[in-house]
């Protein structure tokens, strides 16, 4: 059974994304800036593809809805 969640729970769930995909690749950098400065910029990798997920994200939550046409 699939529900519907409000649209709270939809921006809150994406407020967290948000704050997740930020935190997470900031460490990312940080490490790699004290770590491994002279090599390939890896965190890029994270922030890229990840950043595509979070793009859709942001995009099922202020999209319009879609109406659903029965056959």
């Amino acid at each position: 059974m699939k529900t519907k969640k409000s649209e709270a729970a939809r921006k809150w769930g994406l407020r967290i994304h948000v704050l997740l995909y930020v935190l997470s690749n900031l460490a990312q950098v940080v490490v790699w800036v004290l770590y491994d400065p002279g090599s390939h910029f890896w965190p890029l990798w994270s922030i890229v593809f990840w950043g595509i997920g979070l793009v859709f994200h942001v995009w099922s939550v202020y999209s319009p809805p879609r109406s659903h046409i029965a056959h």
